[in-house]
């Protein structure tokens, strides 16, 4: 009898699916940035992804050029400074203990062969200026003032094994400007972290870039999922714009 049922369910379920693309649309939520509880966050704005000197430069470089990323996330740090609101680096770092680990994912034992993000150690900045795990250099003048939060490192790609959340909660902030490095990985699984904590998320989707290689295009799979589960996702343009209308608005 359940064998009898199998087909004519499946022949239901596949014409319901089947006829979704040509008529459903996904709404559009949108995000409103106020003064008062919106942050900007970057994942990731180091040299290994945004220097042509970077060790992920071959991979990323082309799309971080296309997309003029590094002008970009230039853009939102200074409107969110001139603005007041509030700015998160969420940076990736790896200490001689991280390379014992015994498992890894393909990323994880790609960026650990190569020495992406690494660094002496925890208490210890020895050889870290200018190397890969330092800031991209135009971006120190924001994120060493003093006022912007650089959480502990994130040691995947997503903000579970650092203290991001926890910054976020103390400081009464509801909502997420979010760019930087790298679209499908970092990016986007601070995305989806952040929107299963209650935080509202929109995402910069041309300050930020990824991976092309031979399995596929980072970027393009990162646009999809940002669609599908962000609560917007908007230009800098749009973002820096939103973000002066905040601060005139208070």
């Amino acid at each position: 009898m359940l064998r009898n049922r199998i087909p004519t369910f499946s022949l239901l379920a596949f014409s319901v699916v089947a006829a979704l693309p040509a008529a459903a649309q996904l709404p559009d939520p949108g995000m409103s940035i106020t003064a008062h509880d919106t942050a900007v966050l970057v994942t990731d704005p180091q040299n290994d992804f945004l220097s042509p000197d970077g060790v992920a430069w071959g991979v990323v470089g082309e799309n971080v050029t296309e997309n003029n990323t590094v002008a970009n996330i230039d853009a939102l740090f200074a409107a969110a400074k001139e603005a007041g609101l509030p700015v998160f680096v969420s940076p990736h770092y790896y200490y001689p203990t991280d390379h014992g680990w015994k498992f890894e994912g393909a990323l994880e034992a790609l960026m650990h062969k190569i020495g992406m993000f690494d660094r002496s150690g925890p208490l210890s900045v020895g050889s870290f200026d200018g190397s890969g795990a330092d800031w991209l250099a135009q971006y120190k003048r924001y994120i060493e003032d003093g006022h912007t939060v650089v959480t502990s490192p994130h040691k995947v790609f997503g903000p579970e094994t650092n203290d991001l959340v926890l910054q976020l909660r103390k400081r009464g902030i509801d909502k997420i400007v979010l760019a930087g490095m790298s679209a499908n990985l970092c990016t986007e699984s601070h995305m989806r972290e952040l929107i299963e904590q209650g935080f509202e998320v929109a995402v910069v989707s041309d300050a930020t870039a990824a991976a092309r290689v031979a399995e596929g295009d980072g970027y393009a799979a990162a646009l999809v999922n940002f669609r599908y589960i962000a609560n917007d996702v908007i230009t800098t343009q749009e973002a820096v714009s939103a973000i002066r209308q905040a601060r005139s608005s208070e």
